[in-house]
């Protein structure tokens, strides 16, 4: 289920997910929402409406991966698992955020590519 999740997402977010599974154990939760789905997802996870989640686009530019097994109290887990994963990205010339960052709430599971 979590490969048929990633095909959605940018090839970028794809190679980068193949890479960290291959060191820590994760699921992938989302990547591309369609129009259903953002509006099921509207205020609960995501604060933004269709079509500007990046989650919307397809290949979507954003996934949201969770450290395996889930346990959503743990916070400081995903703020590891988060630091791996840009560790891994940046030999792998991949510029992401993740969702931890955002100054709006804290999305542990959220990450997107960064266009330059």
């Amino acid at each position: 289920m979590s490969a048929a999740r990633l095909k959605t997402c940018n090839l970028q977010l794809q190679d980068l997910f193949n890479t960290v599974i291959q060191y820590r154990d994760c699921t992938v939760l989302c990547g591309h929402r369609t129009e259903e789905q953002q509006l099921l997802a509207y205020p609960k996870i995501s604060n933004v409406l269709w079509p500007d989640s990046k989650h919307n686009a397809l290949p979507s530019q954003a996934v949201d991966v969770a450290p395996y097994p889930i346990d959503w109290d743990d916070i400081p887990r995903f703020h590891e698992f988060a630091g791996f994963v840009m560790g891994i990205a940046i030999p792998m010339k991949i510029n992401i955020r993740w969702g931890g960052h955002f100054k709006s709430f804290f999305d542990g599971p959220h990450f997107e590519i960064i266009h330059k």
